[in-house]
């Protein structure tokens, strides 16, 4: 009879060995993960690290949630203070508050990146927009970029979630609006080549000016000479002479200056 009671026995311990390793289920969390553990639905615990988690499969599930950096491109629509509508064309880089994933999963859900980031970008976009008139927006893109990535932090930053980098890749305008713009930059160009001949001609016309006094005041000076000193007539004559004496119909020439 003991001989057969030990088979059995044997037996019996692998049979609920066996049933325990059955129902005994296991997860891995991955590098760059965080396990949400929960119980008939309900989460039960901290965010789990990366690593091996045994648990019980009909009552206990652990999601895994993603907590590297990701990036998100999105273009929406916006208007701007002089109701001109603007499309723009945005990249954002951002990560989640590793210790807040839980909370994300309980209150948004397991896409809660999906849900959240919409509402927060692009209101705070289209609210920053609106504060320029569109030819503004145009010539203060920087300025307005800038204001939008503070903004869009401190919202990002309120719901647990790190903006890593933002930006504008694009503003993309309506074509009756593109075609004001190009023409009105044309205008300006062309406003300021006629201003700028305007200037150049006015400095000719002043070096003229300026270079006629200086003649006659150098004649004036000369005629003043030549009126006090007869040798300087003289001289003067001689300066211009080209070596040739005068003639006369009598024949003959005769030097026009006395020598003596």
């Amino acid at each position: 009879m003991t001989r057969y009671l030990k088979p059995l026995a044997g037996a019996i311990v692998l049979m609920i060995f066996a049933s325990g390793i059955a129902g005994c289920g296991f997860s891995i969390v991955d590098t760059g993960h965080r396990g949400i553990k929960t119980r008939f639905g309900k989460v039960v615990s901290e965010p789990l690290p990366e690593g091996f988690y045994f648990h019980n499969p009909f009552t206990t599930k652990i999601i895994e949630m993603d907590i590297r950096v990701q990036k998100w491109s999105r273009k929406t629509l916006g208007y701007t203070k002089d109701i001109q509508n603007v499309e723009v064309n945005f990249t954002v880089n951002y990560q989640p508050d590793p210790t807040h994933m839980a909370n994300f999963y309980k209150e948004v859900g397991q896409d809660w990146d999906a849900k959240l980031l919409p509402q927060i970008i692009e209101g705070k976009i289209k609210e920053i927009i609106g504060q320029y008139d569109a030819v503004k927006l145009v010539s203060d893109r920087q300025d307005a970029t800038a204001k939008m990535l503070e903004q869009i932090r401190m919202a990002m930053e309120a719901a647990h979630i790190q903006m890593v980098n933002f930006e504008i890749t694009n503003l993309d305008y309506n074509d009756a609006f593109e075609n004001a713009v190009e023409a009105k930059v044309v205008a300006i160009q062309n406003a300021e080549e006629s201003k700028n001949k305007t200037v150049r001609i006015r400095e000719e016309a002043e070096q003229q000016i300026i270079a006629a006094k200086a003649e006659a005041e150098s004649m004036r000076i000369r005629a003043r000479a030549l009126s006090q000193n007869k040798s300087l007539v003289e001289y003067e004559a001689v300066q211009k002479w080209d070596g040739k004496l005068p003639e006369y119909m009598m024949g003959g020439s005769v030097p026009f200056i006395k020598i003596k």
